[in-house]
């Protein structure tokens, strides 16, 4: 029914839009009692067989949505119903901004994929704070995806990272420092050896003085050189990260099936969704094998069909985070990567692999 009736009159709509309105929706149709349960009843399966432990939690299976799609935690504990196994908020700032000039998300239906320069707009962390003291997070393990404000100089981001971190402290499971959009100018320049080191020494100074520290990750774009990407695992060992998020959107525009005038409209922003899927798969691969098969990896970027996610998770992601692909293949998507991953178990000589 998604692909047939609700996406086409969505694409009807632009893309930021559509975005708000199944939103609104949503925060309606799983405030009213019972629907919520209809919903797990429906988008839902019995994934005992799926379970993670990982970071010192339990994922009750390894499919999560990825920061940027629920970026004020408007549906935090909500995402569980739809058969979720964690999601990620944000990113968020400590100020709320408005970021930047609209339009700014725009869909390539030829390509499977989207250009999004967003610029981190979000309600700012208080107004993230005072939602999530008032939710039931039971069942579903909430990361936080935290940023530093457009207008922070980079010599001060370290700041704006913390006072992110110990505001959420008490109200999410796991943080992500996202240092890789390029929809803030100057952010990729904090992957550098240098200021990066400091921003996670930083952060993990303050959670090491916590009662019980939380796992703090890291999300890398997928345009890093090989020299770049072994500096992020000196850097992830020397820091003690607890794990890496492979990868952010890509400012690449290379092989796209959209004419070039059409492309040349959009402009800057991040590529994400099916052009993206070798290049996160490649750049995961490299991490785990420089890193070995203990550290923590999450799976992100170009997954967009069954066989993607069983390939990320076969060869090298311990988790999968969705966010194009759920958006071109709907609500549904999640419970047929975790009906083929069941399927899988008992035939893992048909996984096909990545040549």
């Amino acid at each position: 029914m998604y692909q047939r009736i609700l996406r086409p009159f969505l694409f009807k709509l632009d893309a930021e839009s559509a975005h708000h309105a199944t939103f609104w929706a949503l925060r309606i149709l799983l405030a009213i009692p019972g629907v919520s349960w209809i919903f797990g009843r429906i988008l839902s399966l019995d994934d005992r067989g799926l379970e993670r432990e990982l970071l010192g939690m339990h994922f009750r299976n390894p499919v999560g949505l990825a920061a940027g799609f629920d970026k004020d935690a408007l549906l935090a504990h909500r995402w569980k119903a739809l058969g979720f196994g964690f999601v990620e908020v944000g990113t968020v700032t400590p100020r709320p901004q408005a970021g930047n000039p609209k339009p700014r998300l725009f869909r390539l239906p030829e390509d499977q994929a989207i250009i999004n320069r967003m610029g981190f707009n979000n309600q700012g962390v208080e107004a993230m704070v005072s939602r999530l003291k008032h939710i039931n997070r039971k069942g579903i393990i909430l990361g936080a995806n935290i940023g530093k404000n457009k207008d922070t100089p980079n010599e001060q981001a370290v700041e704006d990272y913390l006072i992110c971190f110990e505001a959420l402290f008490p109200y999410v499971d796991y943080f992500v420092v996202n240092v890789s959009s390029p929809n803030t100018p100057g952010l990729r320049s904090l992957q550098e050896k240098g200021p990066l080191t400091e921003i996670l020494n930083t952060l993990q100074e303050a959670n090491q003085a916590q009662a019980v520290p939380k796992p703090i990750l890291l999300k890398i774009a997928p345009d890093l050189t090989p020299d770049q990407l072994d500096d992020i695992v000196e850097v992830a060992n020397t820091t003690q990260l607890s794990g890496l998020i492979a990868t952010n959107t890509t400012i690449s525009r290379e092989n796209l099936h959209a004419s070039r005038d059409k492309v040349a409209a959009i402009g800057a922003g991040g590529l994400s969704g099916l052009p993206l899927t070798h290049q996160a798969w490649e750049v995961m691969h490299y991490l785990r094998q420089k890193l070995g098969p203990d550290f923590v990896i999450i799976g992100v970027g170009g997954i967009m069909e069954t066989l993607d996610a069983r390939m990320r998770l076969d060869q090298g992601a311990d988790l999968i985070q969705l966010y194009t692909g759920y958006v071109y293949q709907g609500p549904m998507f999640v419970k047929r990567i975790l009906r083929s991953m069941l399927w899988a178990t008992h035939h893992p000589d048909n996984i096909k692999r990545y040549s």
